[in-house]
C-alpha cells in the first residue's frame, strides 16, 4: 500500500504501480454519493477504451451478484469518504480474495477500507478545498491515467495541466448561477417533490443531488431521471406545478438533455436549468471540457443546496436516521 504518500503523489505512484499489471476490467464500487461519482468515469472507459471494460456497482450488490469476470485481471476502485462504510470494505476484501487489485479513495488513512486495499489515494475535503484536490476530480484523473498507461491516451496530461485553473473555473460557475440559485431556493423551498435529470457523464451528478441533497440532507422527495428515458414514461408527470432540475453537459449525450429541455420549456415552469455552455472553461484544455463539466455541475448544485438549507432553516448535516439508529 502507498500509505506514505498523499494526494497527487499517491495517485501518480498508483498509476506507476499499475503500469505492468494486466487490466481487462475496471469495477467501480461504492455506495450513495460516492457511487454516483463513478458514473462519469465509467462513461469515459465505455467511450474511449478499446482494451478495458467498466462497471459501476453498489458495494453490497457487487458481493451478492459476484461477477464471474472478477479475477486477477480486474481493477476494483472502491470509494468511501471516511473509509468505514462496512459494505464497501467487505467489497474490497471480497475483490482481493478473487485476485483483483483494489485501489481505494478514502479520507482516513487508517480506515478499514484503506487497510483492505492494495493502494490508497487520499484527498482533501471541505468547502475551502481546491477542486483539484477533491475526490470528484481525482477519480476521473485516475481513470484518464489508466487510459494513458494502458492505451496512450492524452487526456490525462490535458487534465493535469488544467488542474491549477479548476478553482477559478468552479468559482466563476458558482458566481454565474448565484442569483438563479437563490431565487430558485426561495421560490420552491416548500416543494414536496423535485425531480432531477441528466444523461451521460452528468447523470451521476443528477443522482447525487436527488438522493444525497434533496432526500438525505433536505428531506425533499426526489427521483433522478435519465434524459434518455424521459420520453419513455416519466414525461407524463410534467406540468406547470412540478419542479425540475435539468443538467446540460458537454459530452456526446447532450442531445438527449436538449430534447428534454425543449419539452420542459413548453410544458413546465418550475425549472432550474444548469447548462455547461455557460461555464467559463477558457483556462481548461478543450479536449477535457466534457469531463470537467460534470465536476463543475456538482459544485454549482452544492451551492444551490446551501441556498435551500438557508431558506428552509434545515442545515445540510441534519439527519433523522443516518448514523443515529441501527440499520
Amino acid at each position: 500500500m502507498l500509505k506514505n504518500y498523499t494526494g497527487q503523489e499517491a495517485l501518480e505512484r498508483t498509476l506507476e504501480a499499475l503500469k505492468n499489471k494486466t487490466i481487462k476490467r475496471v469495477f467501480y464500487v461504492a455506495c450513495g454519493g460516492s457511487s454516483a461519482l463513478t458514473y462519469s468515469s465509467k462513461y469515459i472507459i465505455d467511450r474511449d477504451s478499446k482494451t478495458m471494460t467498466a462497471e459501476a456497482y453498489n458495494s453490497n450488490e457487487f458481493i451478492y451478484r459476484n461477477p464471474a469476470k472478477l479475477d486477477e485481471d480486474s481493477l476494483v476502485i472502491a470509494i468511501s469518504h471516511l473509509g468505514n462504510t462496512p459494505e464497501t470494505t467487505a467489497a474490497a476484501e471480497f475483490a482481493r480474495d478473487k485476485g483483483a487489485t483494489v485501489v481505494s479513495f478514502t479520507y482516513e488513512a487508517d480506515s478499514p477500507l484503506a487497510k483492505a486495499s492494495d493502494y490508497r489515494i487520499d484527498y482533501q475535503y471541505g468547502p475551502q478545498v481546491n477542486p483539484a484536490d477533491s475526490r470528484n476530480i481525482q477519480i476521473i484523473q485516475l481513470t484518464l491515467g489508466l487510459l494513458k498507461i494502458k492505451e496512450g491516451h492524452t487526456k490525462y496530461d490535458a487534465l493535469v495541466s488544467s488542474l491549477p485553473s479548476l478553482q477559478y473555473t468552479v468559482d466563476k460557475a458558482i458566481e454565474t448561477y448565484a442569483k438563479r440559485a437563490t431565487e430558485y431556493a426561495e421560490k420552491y423551498q416548500n416543494e414536496k417533490m423535485i425531480y432531477t435529470m441528466a444523461s451521460g457523464s452528468n447523470f451521476g451528478v443528477a443522482y447525487t443531488f436527488a438522493i444525497c441533497i434533496l432526500m438525505e440532507a433536505q428531506w425533499i422527495n426526489s427521483h433522478a431521471i435519465h434524459a434518455g428515458e424521459f420520453f419513455h414514461g416519466p414525461f407524463e408527470i410534467v406540468d406547470k406545478e412540478t419542479p425540475f432540475v435539468l443538467l446540460l453537459g458537454l459530452d456526446e449525450t447532450r442531445f438527449m438533455e436538449e430534447r428534454a429541455l425543449k419539452f420542459l420549456n413548453t410544458y413546465a415552469e418550475k425549472t432550474f436549468i444548469l447548462d455547461a455552455k455557460e461555464f467559463d472553461l477558457s483556462k481548461v484544455e478543450e479536449s477535457i471540457h466534457g469531463e470537467v463539466a460534470s465536476v463543475i455541475h456538482l459544485y454549482v448544485l452544492r451551492a444551490l443546496s446551501r441556498e435551500f438549507a438557508k431558506v428552509r432553516n434545515h442545515p445540510l448535516d441534519t439527519r433523522r436516521y443516518m448514523h443515529k439508529v441501527e440499520y
